[in-house]
C-alpha cells in the first residue's frame, strides 16, 4: 500500500511539475506577445517624437517609454495575467508603476550612457541602444511583474473556497439524489 502511494505521488509530482512548466511557458509567450507589441509602440513613438520635435534623444525615449508602460499595463492586466488576483488593484497599479519606473531608468540609463558617455547618437546607434535598454529592462520587468505585481491567488485560498462551496452544496445534493451518504449523515444526526 505504501509502495503504491509513493509511486502515485511521484507521478503526481511529475504531472504537477509539467503543468507548472506549461503554465510558465504560456505566461512567457503571453508576456512576450504584449511586450513585443509594447516594444513596437515604444520604438515608433520614440522615432516619431525624435523626428518631429527638437527634444533631446533621452527625453524622447522617456516619453516613448511612458506611452509603452500604459499600453503594456492594459495588455498585461487583461491578457497575460487576466486570471491573477484582482482584489488589490490599487496596490497592483502602484507596484506596476514603481517597477515600470525602475525599468524606465534601466532602459533610458543605457541610452543615456551611450549617447552622452560615448557620443553614440546617430539614429541607428540611438535605436540600437534604445532596443538594448528595453531588452535589459524587460528581464527585470518580467521578474518583478510576475513576482510582485500580478500575483497568483494563493492555493490555500482556492482550496478553502472550494471546500466552502462543497460544504454548502454537499448536503442538499446528497439529499436530492438519495445517495447512501445522505442517509448515513442523517442517521448519525438522529442518534
Amino acid at each position: 500500500m505504501t509502495k503504491g502511494r509513493t509511486g502515485g505521488s511521484s507521478s503526481f509530482s511529475g504531472g504537477a511539475l509539467r503543468r507548472q512548466m506549461e503554465q510558465l511557458w504560456r505566461e512567457v509567450i503571453k508576456f512576450g506577445a504584449v511586450g513585443g507589441a509594447g516594444l513596437l509602440v515604444n520604438l515608433v513613438v520614440f522615432n516619431l517624437v525624435r523626428e518631429t520635435t527638437e527634444l533631446p534623444v533621452v527625453r524622447a525615449s522617456v516619453i516613448a517609454t511612458i506611452v509603452a508602460i500604459v499600453f503594456n499595463y492594459i495588455g498585461f492586466r487583461y491578457f497575460t495575467y487576466r486570471d491573477r488576483d484582482k482584489s488589490g488593484q490599487t496596490r497592483e497599479m502602484g507596484l506596476f508603476l514603481l517597477f515600470s519606473a525602475v525599468g524606465l531608468v534601466i532602459e533610458n540609463g543605457i541610452l543615456y550612457a551611450a549617447t552622452y558617455g560615448f557620443g553614440w547618437d546617430s539614429p541607428l546607434q540611438s535605436n540600437f541602444f534604445k532596443f538594448f535598454g528595453i531588452g535589459v529592462a524587460t528581464l527585470f520587468r518580467f521578474w518583478s511583474y510576475r513576482t510582485w505585481v500580478f500575483r497568483t491567488v494563493p492555493a490555500e485560498a482556492t482550496v478553502a473556497a472550494a471546500e466552502r462551496f462543497l460544504e454548502e452544496r454537499g448536503p442538499r445534493d446528497a439529499g436530492a439524489t438519495g445517495t447512501g451518504s445522505g442517509t448515513g449523515a442523517s442517521g448519525r444526526g438522529t442518534r
